[in-house]
């Protein structure tokens, strides 16, 4: 399989690559380096802004426009101007909380995770915010979210427990409430993380292996159906993009490495394609 790694970006905490079908981009983040990133599918141009503040993800708003994660919280994003709107912020008595990752759901809710960013406490939670801009926490206990992703037809959702190396299944409701939460798979410290997720056409689950080297593909049933290796350990999140969405880009992070390390995997941080040989879901727009 080829793999190239189409914007070698370096960078510190790369995460939350989207489709924009509108630009035909993809859009990314560098979370610690305060960046929006995209990486334009016509040209193979690429391009970043520097933010004020750490940018966790974005998602695209279904009247134009993007819906961001900030430091301040839940905020619109002018993509042109980079101009911010502040909606709320979900946890203001947590200053060592901040967004992780999120994604819309078919409904055009968003959803997102909030993490301890020394990664010691289990103050993270994870949060539906709904096109009216109310929101509501739905689920917490967590040191690191990631995720979340949805079944094909809205009505499953995945997310994670990084630390603990678990990836839980939820009934998702057509008002947006969670029940029956299981443990979907558990991933071992010899395989990393789980960190990003994504779910194709066939509801094959993607999972992004931080300290992993690569991603893995389950099947419905929980059972692993394929892996991919990545020439970089720290791999974040993926989304499939393209007029087909048989084009999956991967994110990585360069935090952390040593010297040798960042010798070894000299393209730590930058955003990869390969293609997976199935095609995605498109990418949900935020209501709001």
């Amino acid at each position: 399989m080829n793999i190239e790694c189409v914007c070698k970006a370096g960078a510190m905490l790369g995460e939350g690559p989207v489709w924009s079908e509108t630009r035909n981009a993809v859009l990314w983040v560098d979370i610690k380096g305060n960046r929006l990133h995209s990486h334009s599918l016509a040209t193979g141009a690429n391009r970043a802004w520097a933010l004020p503040e750490p940018i966790s993800w974005v998602a695209e708003r279904a009247g134009g426009g993007l819906i961001a994660g900030l430091a301040q919280g839940f905020a619109f994003l002018d993509p042109d101007s980079l101009a911010i709107d502040l909606i709320d912020h979900p946890e203001p008595d947590c200053p060592e909380n901040r967004f992780n990752d999120a994604k819309v759901d078919p409904q055009g809710r968003l959803w997102a995770g909030t993490m301890h960013d020394p990664a010691t406490q289990a103050s993270g939670a994870l949060y539906c915010l709904h096109p009216d801009l109310s929101w509501q926490c739905r689920d917490r206990g967590y040191v690191v979210t990631n995720g979340p992703a949805f079944s094909p037809d809205g009505r499953i959702l995945y997310h994670c427990s990084t630390t603990t190396g678990e990836v839980f299944r939820f009934d998702l409701s057509e008002g947006g409430a969670l029940s029956n939460k299981r443990l979907f798979v558990r991933l071992g410290r010899e395989e990393g993380w789980p960190d990003g997720l994504a779910v194709d056409a066939d509801s094959g689950l993607w999972v992004a292996r931080w300290q992993g080297w690569g991603i893995s593909r389950y099947r419905p049933d929980g059972v692993l159906d394929r892996k991919i290796s990545l020439p970089v350990s720290q791999v974040t999140s993926m989304a499939f993009a393209g007029p087909a969405l048989d084009r999956l880009f991967i994110t990585s992070a360069a935090t952390g490495l040593s010297a040798a390390e960042r010798r070894e995997q000299p393209e730590a941080g930058g955003l990869f394609e390969v293609r997976p040989g199935c095609a995605g879901l498109p990418a949900g727009k935020f209501r709001g």
